[in-house]
């Protein structure tokens, strides 16, 4: 999935394309106005994101220009205004969701799946790896080798969803701590190895083959088992 990130402030456009890479999204990020609307008119996003307040034209300019361009693409906007006026004018030029400024990574996140939901129902499903299958939709993880299935918590899930993702390659522990928490400090960096050991135990009540390997001083990798 390829998203278009417009935002001005350098050093949050920067933290919040991480954070969509290390969910397997695509960013491009645009710091004006000007070059922002020019990529929405000339490259083909899943997603655009796009603060308000921008040098040139503002936020609101580029979802009109967008929307009288035929461009269908969903549009989260990006605030740091509150007042309703603002949300209304945003959502009467066209955007599909609102996120005032400062906002939980979380929460933009999930607002992101929501509207790929929307615009492709596919777009959250089944993930395979090895003998495991999760399905996002309903954080049930299950086993194809033994048939058996179970109902991930919270913070296993986005472990276990990440660790998926990510199959074959080798995942920080800031990287876990991250996705999980929305933030690395040293409490929930440390609680990484409490969760990755549940995730464990998991793997061995559904009988999976596919196992959670730790690398020494690099992190975790999901090795497929043999089916």
């Amino acid at each position: 999935m390829k998203i278009l990130l417009i935002e001005d402030e350098k050093r949050m456009a920067e933290a919040v394309a991480e954070l969509l890479n290390q969910e397997d999204y695509q960013v491009d990020v645009k710091y004006d106005g000007t070059s922002g609307l020019e990529a929405v008119l000339t490259d083909n996003y899943s997603i655009i994101i796009c603060d308000v307040m921008l040098p040139g034209l503002n936020g609101f300019e580029i979802v009109r220009e967008a929307r009288i361009n035929n461009v269908k693409t969903p549009i989260i906007m990006l605030t740091a205004k509150s007042d309703i006026s603002d949300k209304v004018m945003g959502l009467d030029s066209g955007a599909d969701d609102y996120l005032t400024k400062p906002f939980e990574v979380e929460e933009l996140l999930a607002r992101v799946r929501a509207l790929l939901r929307r615009s492709n129902p596919q777009a959250d499903g089944l993930i395979k790896v090895g003998d495991l299958v999760l399905n996002k939709k309903a954080m049930v993880l299950s086993c194809s080798t033994t048939g058996k299935e179970i109902r991930l918590p919270e913070k296993e899930f986005h472990i276990i969803d990440f660790l998926m993702a990510n199959a074959g390659q080798i995942v920080s522990k800031e990287q876990l701590a991250l996705k999980v928490w929305g933030y690395d400090n040293e409490s929930e960096y440390n609680n990484v190895e409490v969760y990755i050991s549940f995730t464990r135990k998991k793997l061995t009540f559904l009988g999976a083959k596919t196992t959670i390997k730790a690398v020494r001083g690099m992190g975790y990798e999901l090795r497929e088992g043999i089916l």
